[in-house]
């Protein structure tokens, strides 16, 4: 433990204040002239002296110890993985760590969970897989105590350098989407097209090109060409909307299987989206939206999306662990992202 000491002020120089000292201007101001944690410098002592600080207490680092703005940024290195960025000029020993690209921010949670039991240091993130814009804070970290032991920053650092360090973004690959929305009342003009729109909006929030649209009436095989052609135009994405439930007349999920999709997830442990389907067409990517996604604001299509957005194969697995955090409130005024849904 490092040992707090009185020095004549000519001494201390390369040691650190345990507290801030104060520089009062009457009239002017009030306020620390020196904060804790200053690591005393030469050019210091005269202001020091000024302020009458003959003696000052402070604190001496041993070899086998780090300041804690030393820790942070050593810490920073490692825990920053591709599409992260932060201050490599720490302020009492915190960093801020923000997204270099848009992108869906990436956190190894077993990893954090480690390196957050060590003590005396620490890292704060954002829930896995949340979508981010450029220069949004996604973590905030610090080393705790004023000096920390060199060997727990070591393990700390271990610990978070693992793979494409602790914390990353990954940007957006797919880039070009098609909608296909089925329904026989919609195709021959009895109603006016409501699912397509919002389908629409939602893409285009995030960049995407929309390469094809197409209104397709309950019929297999139309709906199964209808996604050939989409793929045709340079779809990387097709949304099938309606048409995903149990009713005979239902048949969009069998549309999908005859265009022949495979890797066929159907069922999502999710409210709003239980019917929701995600399958793989060659190197694109096929959903199901079932017909929640045109009545709620906020469903599985809205955990899933990015994910698939941003490259990420998303199957049974990934499926099944939206459970945990996958009932959504319903609240009057939607928040989301910021609110538990999808948070598991």
């Amino acid at each position: 433990m490092p040992v707090k000491r009185v020095v004549d002020v000519e001494e201390a120089v390369g040691m650190v204040l345990p507290h801030d000292v104060t520089e009062i201007v009457p009239g002017e101001k009030k306020g620390p002239a020196f904060k804790k944690g200053h690591v005393i410098r030469d050019e210091d002592i005269v202001h020091l002296k000024r302020l009458g600080k003959n003696h000052i207490y402070v604190i001496q680092i041993d070899p086998d110890e780090l300041h804690e703005d030393q820790a942070a940024l050593k810490m920073a290195r490692a825990i920053s993985g591709p599409g992260i960025i932060y201050d490599p000029n720490p302020s009492e020993g915190k960093i801020g760590y923000k997204a270099d690209i848009p992108g869906l921010f990436r956190v190894d949670r077993q990893r954090l969970y480690s390196f957050n039991l060590l003590g005396k240091v620490m890292l704060a993130t954002l829930h896995d897989n949340t979508p981010v814009r450029k220069g949004e804070l996604v973590a905030a970290g610090r080393a705790i105590p004023l000096v920390v032991e060199r060997q727990i920053v070591d393990e700390a650092v271990k610990i978070a350098s693992q793979g494409d360090g602790l914390i990353r973004v990954v940007p957006w690959t797919r880039t070009r989407a098609a909608i296909v929305v089925t329904g026989q009342e919609v195709y021959e003009g009895r109603i006016k097209d409501a699912f397509g729109p919002k389908m629409e909006e939602k893409l285009l929030s995030y960049g995407l090109e929309i390469v094809y649209k197409a209104i397709t009436p309950d019929d297999v095989q139309v709906i199964a060409d209808r996604i050939h052609e989409a793929i045709g135009a340079g779809a990387q994405m097709v949304l099938c909307t309606g048409g995903m439930s149990v009713d005979p007349d239902d048949v969009t999920r069998l549309a999908i299987e005859r265009a022949g999709a495979i890797d066929i997830v159907y069922g999502s442990p999710v409210l709003p989206g239980a019917m929701f389907l995600v399958a793989g067409l060659g190197d694109v990517v096929v959903l199901g939206i079932p017909a929640c996604g045109m009545f709620f604001k906020t469903t599985v299509l809205d955990l899933v999306l990015p994910r698939i957005i941003a490259g990420e194969k998303v199957g049974r697995e990934q499926i099944a662990e939206l459970g945990h955090g996958g009932l959504c409130l319903g609240c009057k005024s939607c928040n989301f992202p910021i609110c538990p849904f999808g948070k598991g």
